[in-house]
């Protein structure tokens, strides 16, 4: 199993999900529970939407597989115009993958491909930022900055560096209680950054637009605005990781769109094709894409299946249904009382922060909350691993518990739920909370 101590499982039966329709999954007992997580991040339309199963079969039937090396298929080609008509700026061009780690490892070479055809070929490092979650495959692990995840396969990809994160709560003293002067010396750290490791080596920065590892950490106005500037001032390109934060999980197609910054690439998966089929896409400037279109160049990069002609119109269909149903526009009408209903947790005294944007938050768990001390190793895996994970699945709350940054709980429900499922997960967090407060 995935990220999973498999150990827990030789006397225990693995929890097994068979079925899901609309906010709610069944596993093989007939036990009910909200999906509060969209699977992981990704059932934006919810579970059992025929028409995404409908499309899916009836591109099987015309054309089940042909890949996109030196070839094109329909759904392919229209699902890239679909993208690049939606993207900011001039993101036009569509490298298709099939998750979004690949999509990731796909803009890290871009950026370094880019620079060596534009005659800077040691501009090759990355910067990305602390406890920040890019994926698996080595490259993209390497930009990763979660400790525990890079040492069992250390060495890694060499080049990347990590700065700060934008997790107010944490802010050093210098700046904590100002969001404008905490923005502004997060966001000059990357400059340090670039300038330690020299700008002629350095390619990319890589951002989430609210980060996912370390709860759900989104950014203070002005942070992403001054990261865009510093990236200019040394010709270092921006990319905007959205494998989570994209289709909608914000409330807008591009989370870039809401936080009011212009990447130079946008990395997404998940929610592309509401999870009903493997498919990532990494969304590519007309400037950076130029000097791969010149002379013989090549980008000698693909996948056997990116860009699979089934996922692909799943992914129209998907689209098509987010935009049928407004679910951009239902995920803006109630962010507010998603995360007014989540706040009403603060009178438990184990809830520290409640954080994110739209229908991705975060609750982060401390044992002062004058102090903010958090939750030592023992109570983390006493507390938050032991009990919080299985209480709140035990009591009909698909979540997720994680302690890559300090211990949270994280709820991502479908973007069709409303006020309902918002007090059915405030019911199960504050049972679950209170219960987990009496073990501290």
């Amino acid at each position: 199993m995935h990220f999973t101590r498999m150990s827990n499982f030789t006397n225990e039966p693995v929890p097994t999900i068979e079925r899901g329709e609309g906010a709610y999954i069944w596993d093989t007992n007939g036990r009910r529970y909200l999906d509060g997580l969209s699977g992981l991040f990704a059932v934006q339309a919810g579970h059992g939407r025929v028409e995404l199963a409908e499309a899916a079969a009836a591109q099987a039937r015309k054309l089940a597989f042909f890949p996109i090396w030196s070839y094109a298929h329909p759904t392919a080609i229209e699902l890239a115009d679909r993208l690049a008509s939606e993207a900011p700026g001039d993101l036009n061009k569509v490298f298709f993958s099939c998750g979004g780690g690949e999509s990731v490892e796909t803009a890290w070479k871009v950026a370094k491909q880019y620079f060596k055809l534009i005659g800077k070929p040691s501009k090759t490092k990355v910067i990305s930022r602390a406890v920040a979650y890019h994926g698996t495959p080595h490259g993209a692990l390497s930009i990763t900055g979660v400790p525990g995840f890079r040492l069992p396969f250390e060495p890694l990809v060499p080049g990347s560096t990590r700065v700060p994160n934008t997790n107010f709560y944490r802010a050093p003293d210098e700046v904590a209680g100002d969001e404008k002067q905490f923005a502004l010396w997060a966001a000059n750290r990357v400059e340090e950054a670039i300038l330690n490791e020299g700008p002629d080596s350095v390619a990319a920065v890589f951002v989430e637009p609210v980060q996912n590892a370390g709860g759900c950490i989104p950014a203070p106005p002005g942070y992403f605005q001054r990261v865009r500037e510093i990236c200019d001032a040394y010709d270092v390109l921006l990319v905007s990781d959205e494998v989570i934060c994209a289709y909608g999980r914000l409330g807008t197609m591009f989370g870039a769109e809401k936080c009011g910054y212009q990447p130079d690439i946008i990395t997404s998966a998940k929610g592309l094709t509401s999870g009903y089929s493997p498919l990532g896409a990494a969304i590519i400037s007309d400037r950076i894409f130029a000097p791969f279109a010149q002379g013989t160049t090549a980008f000698p990069h693909g996948y056997t299946f990116g860009g699979h002609p089934v996922s692909c119109a799943v992914g129209l269909a998907n689209l098509d249904l987010l935009e049928r149903e407004d679910l951009f526009g239902n995920v803006l009408r109630q962010e507010n009382a998603f995360r007014q209903t989540l706040e009403r947790l603060y009178d438990l005294p184990i809830v520290g922060d409640v954080r994110g944007d739209g229908y991705f938050y975060a609750v982060e768990l401390v044992k002062d909350k004058t102090t903010k001390e958090t939750l030592d190793a023992d109570e983390v895996e006493r507390v938050l691993r032991n009990y919080i994970a299985s209480a709140t699945f035990e009591n009909g709350l698909y979540c997720r518990v994680d302690d890559r940054g300090d211990p949270v709980v994280q709820v991502a429900p479908p973007l069709i739920c409303g006020q309902t499922e918002f007090d059915e997960m405030e019911q199960v967090l504050r049972y679950v909370l209170s219960e987990a407060w009496t073990k501290i």
